[in-house]
Formats: structure tokens, sequence, C-alpha cells
């Protein structure tokens, strides 16, 4: 069994718990990525239309219609 670890130098790179590690494209950058946080707003954007989504369907399937249409769906799948 071969220990690939054999004969490489050791680096300067923190390990452990706690220890940061940077992309090296970003180590000589002093400016703020532009794009920071865009995920996550685009989670909440997403967010918030699923909740108006789901409070639509929770709309539509109160009505009288459509609670009519199930009741006959059920009593009809249970009556065979």
């Amino acid at each position: 069994m071969r220990n690939d670890d054999e004969g490489r130098e050791p680096d300067d790179t923190p390990t452990g718990p706690g220890a940061e590690r940077q992309d090296p494209a970003e180590q000589g950058s002093a400016r703020p990525d532009p794009e920071a946080g865009l995920a996550t707003a685009e989670y909440a954007v997403a967010t918030v239309a699923a909740v108006g989504f789901a409070g639509l369907l929770i709309a539509v399937l109160k009505s009288g219609t459509v609670k009519g249409l199930l009741e006959g769906i059920i009593s009809s799948a249970l009556s065979i």
C-alpha cells in the first residue's frame, strides 16, 4: 500500500477547525464581489412566490365548486 503524501513538502495552508481557505483568485482582490448575496436574494424571491402560489391554491381549493367536485370524486371512489 502506497502513501500518497510521501515525498511531499508541507505547505503553509491552515488546517483544522476554523481554518479559512481562500480562493486564489480572491486573495489579491480588495473590491467586494458585486454578486455577493445574489443567490440569497433569489431564494427569497422564490420563497415569496411559492407562498403566494400556496395561498392562491388554498383559496381555490376552499371554493364551493372545487369542494363539490372533490367530494364527488371521493364518494364515487369509495362506493366502488
